[in-house]
């Protein structure tokens, strides 16, 4: 009985987000969609904060997020 062969661990495999995903993927629409809006034209801008910590998100990032979860009808 033949076992499965091991990936070489002395090579690197890379993945690309992008190919992974479908082209006719509804995130893809919404990402193209919110890219496109201007949020300051809709009062949708961010605090500014103190340089202390980590640097905060793009606004658009949590939009895009917000939109999926909708279509995707995430309740939680």
């Amino acid at each position: 009985m033949e076992h499965i062969s091991d990936t070489n661990r002395h090579q690197i495999e890379f993945s690309c987000l992008e190919a992974l995903i479908e082209k006719d993927n509804s995130v893809r629409f919404i990402d193209a969609f919110v890219d496109k809006l201007d949020l300051k034209q809709m009062y949708f801008v961010a605090k500014e904060v103190q340089q202390q910590g980590r640097p905060s998100f793009n606004s658009k990032v949590f939009l895009k997020l917000y939109f999926y979860g909708y279509l995707a009808q995430i309740n939680q």
